[in-house]
């Protein structure tokens, strides 16, 4: 009989610890960011130094580098997931509170489900997901309507916009790691892809002209903090945590963090940003965040072919 691996308890608590409530807590960290520093540039910086760390932390292991093929790959999803996903999100969260932004974000769930509906063809719409993808559908809606009166200012109508595209983009992105060939190492692809988007959004930042609009020395410390928590503790240590529960966890367990987050976001904002908790954030939240969990641990009716 083979032994069983008895891994301590506290190491998977931590683990789940950081995915909630450290990658919860940075959509607070962007907000606070691109207040001082533009935002494709800040994005930037944070992916770029994370990139580098992971990438050059999988040299040095040995991990064998991506072939031509590959680095196509990772080019064209770094595009879509960097510069698209969080390029946008950076940018509306110069309009957009944290916590709702996170809000917005919580719909990648439900355009995964269409694009393995209408994309890739691997599951049906059934009754459920229609009706949830109606509900987080309306929850976006309420937090967009300047009609409804529900307290509380509606988003900004660009911002909510961008972080839609947002959305749109990573799911996209979601099926093209699925049919486009990328290292096995998933930290390795990871790495690439983040130093490669950092480099994206470095160049989409200055044909936006903002290092004309960067001056560091005019940067507050609390700015400064709020990057190198994003690079760190966002990016290398969250990752890694999130990359060890998917090797030790049930991917529906691991994937929970997905209607964690929002609720740490906004909480996070509420308590620490001074942004508004009214009726309005609160409906559209728990819309968005039924929908997400009802098509994340529906079983899926797959498509024979």
């Amino acid at each position: 009989m083979e032994a069983v691996i008895d891994r301590p308890k506290w190491k998977t608590l931590l683990a789940f610890a950081i995915i909630y409530f450290v990658w919860g807590s940075t959509f607070l960290a962007i907000r606070v960011g691109v207040h001082e520093v533009p935002p494709f540039l800040f994005a930037a910086m944070r992916f770029t130094v994370a990139g580098l760390v992971l990438f050059g932390w999988m040299i040095a292991k040995g991990e064998r580098l991506p072939n031509g093929r590959q680095w196509g790959s990772v080019v064209l999803i770094a595009s879509v997931i960097f510069v698209c996903d969080y390029g946008l999100l950076f940018w509306a969260e110069q309009t957009v509170p944290s916590g709702i932004a996170a809000v917005m974000l919580a719909t990648i769930p439900a355009f995964m489900a269409l694009a393995e509906i209408i994309f890739l063809r691997t599951q049906k719409l059934t009754v459920r997901l229609a009706l949830a993808l109606l509900i987080g559908i309306g929850g976006v809606g309420v937090l967009m309507s300047h009609s409804l009166d529900l307290g509380g200012a509606a988003i900004e109508t660009k911002g909510a916009v961008a972080l839609i595209i947002g959305s749109l983009s990573w799911a996209v992105a979601s099926v093209l790691s699925r049919v486009l060939p990328l290292p096995e190492s998933k930290v390795m692809s990871s790495g690439a892809q983040m130093l490669t988007g950092g480099l994206l959004l470095a160049v989409v930042a200055a044909v936006a002209g903002e290092f004309r609009n960067f001056h560091p020395v005019a940067v507050s410390r609390g700015a400064w903090f709020a990057l190198a928590y994003l690079i760190v503790a966002g990016s290398i240590i969250g990752y890694t945590a999130y990359v060890w529960l998917i090797h030790h966890e049930s991917p529906t367990k691991v994937g929970t963090y997905a209607y964690v987050n929002p609720v740490v976001a906004v909480v996070l904002g509420y308590f620490l940003g001074g942004e508004t908790l009214g009726l309005r954030t609160v409906v559209g939240t728990v819309c968005v965040l039924v929908s997400v969990v009802v098509i994340t641990t529906a079983k899926k009716a797959v498509v024979v072919r």
